[in-house]
């Protein structure tokens, strides 16, 4: 397995783990009577979905999916390293962000929590690209 991949991979599980205390943390309050910021449970969605679930089907792909054809010249293993980034950033950004807002967010803050958002689609969607042209029919699928 490259090293990238095993970014993908390790960086999911973190994202489990915040994911998880956050679900952790909204359940106590809720039983417990304690408060809340408003946005908790958009922070804990973005941690496990984007984080976890799509980092982690991303690392298993590029680790899993055929090698690109020596001549290939569509696969381009720095937009996968850029996906990493984005995504990362972005959903650690989004978490953060969603848990400090207030509901009345300024101008500011809501460009920033767009901008948050935006980086973890460009991501997700630089990653399906980067796979796009190892998903191909192998030798063994004849």
């Amino acid at each position: 397995m490259g090293a990238l991949p095993r970014r993908f991979l390790r960086t999911a599980i973190l994202f489990l783990v915040a994911g998880l205390a956050l679900g952790l943390w909204m359940l106590a309050a809720r039983e417990f009577g304690a408060p809340l910021p408003v946005r908790a449970l958009s922070a804990h969605t973005h941690a496990v979905l984007v984080g976890f679930v799509m980092m982690m089907i991303g690392g298993v792909a590029l680790w899993m999916f055929p090698r690109p054809a020596k001549d290939d010249t569509r696969y381009k293993p720095v937009l996968a390293e850029w996906a990493y980034w984005l995504m990362t950033v972005g959903t650690a950004g989004r978490i953060v962000l969603e848990l400090v807002a207030a509901e009345e967010a300024g101008m500011a803050m809501r460009s920033v929590v767009f901008a948050t958002g935006a980086a973890q689609v460009l991501g997700l969607l630089l990653l399906f690209a980067t796979l796009w042209p190892r998903i191909r029919t192998t030798r063994l699928d004849g």
